[in-house]
């Protein structure tokens, strides 16, 4: 099957796809945005994705605020960014309101176009200090930290948060109309609760619920995009101005420039060939290796290899020479091997990009 749907299912394109979009000041060139995704969208990743073409906007993974305002090289690393990765949304978390503002002010002065303010994490690490989802359930401390942050960044703020902490207290459309009031740019919806972690089906209703709630501020609608019907289908049951996509993202990093295309001739365009996809597999093993050296790029392109052992179809003997590689010259001779030799089966359509999340109940994630 291929990546691209059969005439008949592409549906049409919704009208507001095509308009221009701003959050804040900020112009942004298209509707449909790069989700952070903790552990893969790295800058290198996130460069590769931008040279395709079709992205809007891209968000950082979640940093903690405290450990960014501290210099640690971790906090560090992953906001990360350069003058290519624009407009680029670097995401903090935490709930010492000085804290954020500080940690605002920094990102605003280091590369963020957009400061994002993470409520939405289930992870126990996060919501155990008051962070991520924890502070849906406190809405006044949760407005105030905001309105702290909106006055402090000098830059456009968002907020990425959940429908609510469990289908009983769904707080995101009161939280949403208050977030507009002390200034908020754009609201990011992930169509689920914390209770449900990264299970059940997102809540369409519930993420129209959140753009009623507001007079207009964009709302982001994010949860299980992964083809152009279900992006059209996202856009008509919710009213979203955006949608933001993740997982589908990691399947097929083609998306964005497909999504594009379709925007504009109501098709998604060519597939991507098989020496499109090594050269994507080449360009973003080489962005980690360049900004953080080998024995990382060479750890972290392990981590994903089974997504592009699938992508590419590459024979299964290069598959196992690579499940262990230790440095980029093996890479470089493995890659090119490959592309002599061809993909050992038809290329893929869609498939689900396994990302690894805490077992066992969320409460103890």
């Amino acid at each position: 099957m291929s990546l691209r749907e059969p005439s008949p299912l592409y549906p049409p394109v919704p009208p507001i796809a095509r308009e221009p979009l701003r959050i804040g000041g900020v112009a942004v060139p298209s509707r449909f945005f790069l989700a952070p995704l903790a552990g893969y969208t790295s800058l290198a990743f996130r460069l590769a994705v931008r040279s395709l073409g079709g992205l809007g906007l891209a968000t950082t993974d979640l940093v903690n605020a405290r450990s960014l305002i501290e210099k640690r090289r971790r906090a560090l690393e992953l906001a990360e960014t350069s003058e290519a990765d624009r407009p680029l949304s670097i995401q903090i978390y935490g709930q010492v309101e000085a804290e954020m503002e500080q940690a605002a002010r920094y990102v605003a002065t280091h590369g963020a176009t957009i400061v994002d303010i993470n409520m939405g994490c289930p992870v126990r690490k996060v919501v155990k200090t008051g962070g991520g989802s924890a502070l849906m359930c406190q809405t006044q401390l949760a407005t105030d930290l905001v309105s702290a942050v909106v006055k402090a960044a000098g830059v456009p703020v968002t907020v990425k948060m959940r429908l609510g902490w469990d289908s009983q207290t769904l707080s995101a459309p009161a939280l949403a109309r208050a977030f507009e009031q002390v200034g908020v740019a754009a609201v990011i919806v992930h169509g689920r609760t914390r209770a449900q972690g990264f299970s059940g089906a997102v809540n369409r209703e519930g993420i129209r619920a959140v753009v009623e709630a507001v007079d207009s501020m964009p709302i982001v609608a994010n949860g299980d995009v992964r083809s152009i019907a279900d992006a059209a289908s996202m856009i008509a049951d919710t009213g979203c101005a955006a949608v933001s996509i993740g997982r589908g993202a990691l399947a097929n990093p083609f998306f964005f420039r497909q999504l594009d295309c379709w925007t504009r001739t109501g098709e998604p365009g060519p597939d991507p060939t098989f020496e499109e996809r090594l050269d994507f597999m080449s360009t973003h093993f080489h962005g980690l290796l360049e900004r953080r050296g080998e024995h990382y790029a060479c750890l972290q392109f392990r981590k994903i290899l089974k997504w592009y052992y699938h992508f590419t179809r590459m024979p299964r003997k290069f598959y196992l020479e690579l499940i262990n590689l230790r440095s980029s010259a093996i890479f470089d001779e493995v890659a090119a091997a490959v592309r002599n030799e061809g993909p050992s089966s038809p290329l893929p359509g869609h498939f689900e990009a396994h990302v690894p999340v805490p077992s066992g109940p969320i409460e103890v994630w």
